[in-house]
């Protein structure tokens, strides 16, 4: 699946995070449900991870993701779209889309009342794509 120059930045239940050695982030998260609290952790290390390297680009791997809350979207929105979290120049994301298609459509929606985030992403069904779509980036 990913190669193995990957380097294990951060991980707890919600998901991890690895450093890419093409200047990115890949956000996987895990099977099943999570704690609200592992969650704000795991994003909340994203943004440090991305703010310590200088990117501006993320692989979010949703394919096992359960649908988020109603408190996860809420805080996803209010605070690391929106909020202090969001570097200078936005952010590109390539997502790869949940298996679960509630998990696909709670993610819509929090896409949705994010529009004015800074963030530019597109949805991929495989990694290859996404991966070539993030390294054509500048």
């Amino acid at each position: 699946m990913y190669s193995t120059s990957l380097s294990l930045y951060f991980e707890n239940a919600a998901g991890r995070l690895l450093e890419h050695p093409d200047q990115y982030v890949i956000f996987q998260y895990h099977p099943g449900k999570r704690k609200f609290t592992d969650l704000q952790a795991l994003l909340t290390h994203t943004g440090i991870l991305l703010r310590r390297n200088n990117w501006h680009k993320l692989l979010g791997d949703q394919r096992l993701m359960v649908p988020f809350t109603e408190e996860e979207s809420k805080w996803i929105v209010e605070y690391w779209l929106t909020g202090p979290q969001q570097r200078a120049g936005g952010l590109y994301g390539a997502i790869l889309v949940a298996h679960d298609v509630f998990a696909r459509l709670s993610m819509s929606q929090i896409m949705h009342e994010a529009q004015a985030a800074s963030l530019t992403y597109r949805l991929f069904e495989n990694e290859k794509e996404a991966a070539t779509w993030l390294r054509q980036l500048p």
